[in-house]
């Protein structure tokens, strides 16, 4: 295999757009007979998704292998980092938990050259698979104050002689100064590896900009590579729950109303994106109870801190929402955390998600969950209500749940075992993330609000098609060629 040069796409910020840019390039190189891989050395997402050999990794990791057309693994993103509070992080490093930190711990410890070191094994292990490697930064490439712990940014830049495209947000403001101090604040030897800037989500008329470019060249003397218009009728998966704030809170007449609990530490908010784009269906997401009293299903989803955001849902008063909903018949499903906070208790005895060691449950379902130390993580095919269909999901939890009475199980697994809650039609609960992403179960779910057909929606693809299309509006606005010529320079 032909070895080429790694290339990074970094931002002057947070939510520059570097994440898709990484994602449409994966389709790009694919098409152009590349064989590329994502690597992100370190990401920070209670996003995630669990690989084929049962390992866990960052969700836009495995979008990215998703359009570079390879199995997602932990070498694309070692060191995954999951909040389970305002100042701690689960520490995930390839793949499997190594235990939590606070942010003080995490970025001040000497641990992190541990961390970028396994980063850089995980990277050279990929580019002997895959070539070239389509790396990510995270977050501003110069935050001095973090420098020097930083594993995923310039350091590793330079540790991989990456080129690196710097990615900048036009349509938060401030894009040339932006760019300039991200570029000026770096080492010569880190500036040196910038290649190009990107100028990312204009609106108007691109021609207006372009004294604008001429200003940023001269002013950084790095050629602008691309001017990347703004979109919204292409539809990537996001990475961060950041974007649930440009999504919808209230509830809307004349489709099935889905309300999703916006719990503070909401995990894997993936799990309802083919649901959003069912035409019979208004998803919204709201912590607001009477808001969620409009919904006619109402979905409790997964959480990386089950105890605390059951505590918060009985401090909102959304508990009582929820339980009035199933007094009305309207259905309540759960997910995950969301499946743990139906039951009768949740019990935390070592400590593992904080100081809350016991909380009652929603008492929808006869089950008991203690917290373990032990991570379930692992893709599974399955049966859903003894349907004949196979249908596909993952798990991804910290907790052991025991029945304390007879049910019937939701789900029955190719390897023979079951799993999850079925009281009802309008009331069940899984640890089966991706549930939602299946025909039988959505159709099942919507059939007692809704006589209109599915419209057969084939999810991965519609994933695929929206991978060429951003893939074409990228070669549009990019300077390909320019790019192609620094990733046949070999280390």
């Amino acid at each position: 295999m032909q070895q080429h040069r790694p290339i990074m796409f970094a931002g002057t910020g947070s939510d520059a757009g570097k994440s898709v840019i990484n994602t449409g390039f994966c389709r790009i190189l694919k098409q152009d007979g590349f064989n590329p891989a994502p690597f992100k050395a370190q990401n920070m997402s209670l996003n995630s998704y669990a690989t084929p050999e049962g390992f866990e990794i960052g969700r836009a990791q495995a979008t990215q292998a998703e359009a570079c057309g390879i199995p997602c693994h932990t070498d694309m993103n070692p060191v995954l980092l999951k909040p389970t509070g305002e100042t701690r992080s689960q520490v995930v490093l390839n793949g499997k938990p190594i235990g939590d930190r606070s942010a003080g711990e995490y970025f001040r410890s000497n641990n992190n050259q541990a961390l970028f070191d396994e980063a850089f094994k995980a990277f050279e292990r990929l580019r002997q698979r895959y070539s070239p490697l389509v790396m990510e930064g995270a977050g501003a490439i110069s935050e001095l104050n973090l420098k020097n712990r930083d594993i995923v940014n310039m350091p590793m830049a330079l540790r991989t002689n990456a080129a690196v495209y710097l990615v900048a947000d036009i349509d938060r403001g401030g894009v040339f100064a932006s760019v300039y101090g991200s570029i000026a604040l770096l080492e010569p030897e880190e500036r040196a590896l910038i290649k190009g800037i990107i100028i990312n989500k204009f609106r108007g008329d691109i021609t207006l900009f372009d004294d604008g470019k001429k200003i940023i060249e001269e002013l950084t003397h790095i050629p602008v590579v691309g001017i990347i218009p703004y979109f919204n009728d292409i539809y990537i998966e996001d990475e961060d729950a950041v974007a649930l704030d440009k999504k919808s809170n209230q509830a809307k007449e004349g489709l099935v109303n889905i309300g999703i609990v916006l719990l503070n530490q909401m995990a894997n908010f993936t799990d309802f994106s083919t649901l959003e784009h069912d035409p019979r269906t208004h998803l919204y997401y709201s912590r607001d109870p009477q808001e969620l009293e409009k919904a006619d299903i109402i979905i409790l989803p997964g959480s990386k801190n089950t105890l605390a955001d059951l505590h918060f849902i009985r401090k909102t008063g959304i508990d009582t929402t929820i339980l009035s909903a199933r007094a009305k018949d309207k259905t309540v499903i759960g997910i995950c955390g969301g499946y743990q906070m139906m039951g009768q208790t949740i019990t935390d005895p070592k400590g593992i998600e904080g100081n809350l060691s016991t909380m009652e449950g929603l008492d929808l379902f006869p089950l008991q969950t203690t917290i373990t130390e032990k991570k379930i993580t692992k893709q599974v095919t399955f049966r859903f209500q003894n349907g004949n269909t196979l249908c596909k999901g993952y798990e991804i939890h910290m907790g052991c749940s025991t029945q304390t009475a007879n049910v019937i199980p939701l789900n029955k697994k190719t390897d023979g075992t079951t799993e999850g809650i079925f009281m009802n039609k309008k009331c069940w609960g899984t640890y089966m993330h991706g549930i939602l992403d299946n025909k039988e179960v959505i159709d099942t779910l919507l059939a007692p609000y809704t006589d209109k057909q599915s419209n057969d929606l084939n999810y991965l693809a519609f994933k695929e098609q929206q991978y060429d299309r951003l893939a074409a509006h990228l070669r549009q606005h990019l300077d390909i060629k320019a790019i192609y010529k620094e990733i046949r320079q070999t280390n």
